[in-house]
């Protein structure tokens, strides 16, 4: 039995919670240490949560920010921003966490789903298919870290007069032809839960460019938003509403300030490994690589090959783990689950909250959308073929060599 290729150990980790130190459990303690500001809203200082939208706002150059407790709840903030509700259908893509189709759901409107091409994110063809007269938005979603085609989707926008909504929930960082994810769109969310770029265990960032948008996004987070008194710009004219309960907190709010200093270095860190790997590859020859529409943007923790058919995928997979590379497929146990829409087991068969069918039977609601488990095979069909290794801060140059020489091995060996 010959060795394994990858022989050194592989550190286990990921991004932002594998940067957790000192700063992040000092920003906790500052907060806990003053129980007294311990809650968001306030008119004698600037508390963590007014500090982190500020220093986002900062870094994105986006006009407003509004750090909330999920990145579902971004998204809902996004959609209600716009005024999308009963009666409307929003385009979402096959592959996504359910998260997404669940947003436009709590909003009242219906999710529409789309076919994926080889960015693994939205096709553009397929989504001038999807839409209706009761379409209003789009949300484009950039799947672990690589932007998908915003130019190709923005155009199919426009010409359909479509609001476009980026889901940046996985891509905190990302940036296409050097402006941040979203900053051209209508809006866009951030998750900072556990597993994304940057993390303080649960936690979500609506931003925008309009006023108007941004207040109505305010009015969806806080139940009671009228009131409270704060410093948050709300100094348009829509009317105040009252609905969701997911204003952020202070002590997620500090760990996250602290977080975002470090994720710039983490993300020049994982860059660096992807462009190292990329450059050790023979030229394939039983696989393509994932289509990047902008290399430079892409966050660089995940990679993925796409092989030419699902038998060779599957033996590739199979030999790369016995070479000792870990490779995400569809194949393991367990992945990746909710984000193919065929597992979105409560979109799929309608399910509601209540006996009423919302938001399916809404009375609002005079288009008829269907759901199948094999309504995008194109989607089937390329994940099917896809195998994703997932990088993280804590691997080194020695890992990536290793890793390629694997890939080379086993590609020529099938």
């Amino acid at each position: 039995m010959s060795e394994k290729t990858v022989k050194t150990p592989v550190p286990e980790g990921g991004m932002g919670w594998s940067a957790i130190g000192e700063e992040e459990i000092a920003a906790a303690i500052t907060v806990l240490k003053q129980p007294e500001r311990m809650f968001r809203y306030h008119t004698e200082w600037l508390g963590q949560c007014d500090n982190l939208e500020k220093e986002i706002r900062e870094l994105t150059g986006a006009k407003y920010a509004l750090f909330v407790s999920s990145g579902t709840g971004a998204l809902s903030c996004c959609l209600s921003g716009f005024e999308i509700g009963p009666g409307d259908e929003v385009i979402v893509p096959g592959y996504t966490y359910i998260a997404t189709a669940a947003a436009v759901v709590d909003v009242g409107a219906i999710p529409v789903i789309a076919e994926i091409d080889d960015s693994l994110g939205m096709c553009p063809i397929d989504l001038e298919k999807k839409i209706t007269p009761y379409t209003r938005a789009v949300i484009l979603v950039h799947m672990q870290g690589v932007p998908a085609r915003i130019e190709a989707i923005r155009s199919v926008c426009k010409k359909h007069d479509l609001l476009l909504i980026e889901d940046c929930c996985q891509a905190i960082g990302a940036k296409y032809k050097g402006k941040y994810c979203g900053m051209e769109s209508d809006a866009f969310a951030w998750s900072t839960n556990f597993f994304k770029v940057i993390t303080c265990g649960e936690g979500g960032v609506f931003l925008t460019n309009n006023a108007d948008a941004f207040q109505r996004g305010v009015y969806q987070s806080d139940s009671g938003m009228t009131m409270w008194k704060h410093s948050l710009p709300l100094t348009r004219e829509a009317k105040p509403f009252t609905r969701a309960g997911i204003r952020g907190n202070e002590i997620a709010a500090g760990v996250l300030r602290a977080q975002l200093k470090k994720m710039e270095s983490m993300l020049a860190h994982t860059r660096g490994l992807k462009k190292s790997l990329l450059s050790q590859l023979n030229e394939p020859k039983n696989y393509k690589m994932q289509h990047v529409d902008d290399p430079d943007g892409d966050c660089g923790f995940s990679i993925t090959f796409i092989a030419k058919d699902q038998a060779i995928a599957e033996k590739m997979a199979d030999l790369l783990s016995y070479e000792g590379l870990t490779i995400g497929s569809i194949y393991n146990a367990g992945f990746p689950d909710r984000h193919i829409y065929s597992y979105w087991d409560p979109i799929i068969n309608k399910m509601s909250a209540t006996p009423a069918g919302y938001p399916w039977k809404d009375p609002a609601y005079l288009g008829n959308v269907e759901y199948s488990k094999d309504m995008c095979p194109n989607t089937l069909d390329i994940l099917g073929r896809s195998l994703r290794i997932t990088l993280n801060i804590k691997m080194s140059e020695t890992n990536i060599a290793e890793f390629a020489a694997a890939i080379n091995k086993v590609d020529s060996m099938v």
